[in-house]
């Protein structure tokens, strides 16, 4: 029963590092790894749910598809100046 255990053990964790190095290896960000031109979202709800950590992306510009990490959209938001807070403020 030891032994079972160990060897279902080992390939759980087998499982695991393989997973984890091609989570690592998928693209990342809004441009084509091909040709670096902008990704656009499919969307599929049924691969929202199951792993909402990947999404389906689309390359308008070479034609190339395929899963890539989640990334979330910069927004750049500049810190307001002191002179501002206190003209708001009056």
């Amino acid at each position: 029963m030891v032994i079972v255990v160990v060897l279902l053990a080992t390939v759980l964790l087998r499982a695991a590092i393989v997973l984890g190095v091609v989570y690592i290896v998928l693209p990342k960000g809004f441009s084509c790894p091909r040709c670096g031109d902008s990704l656009t979202l499919i969307r599929h709800p049924l691969l929202r749910l199951v792993l909402p950590v990947i999404e389906h992306r689309w390359c308008l510009g070479c034609g190339w598809s395929g899963i890539a990490r989640r990334a979330r959209e910069r927004r750049h938001i500049l810190p307001q100046s002191r002179v501002i807070n206190r003209a708001a403020r009056s």
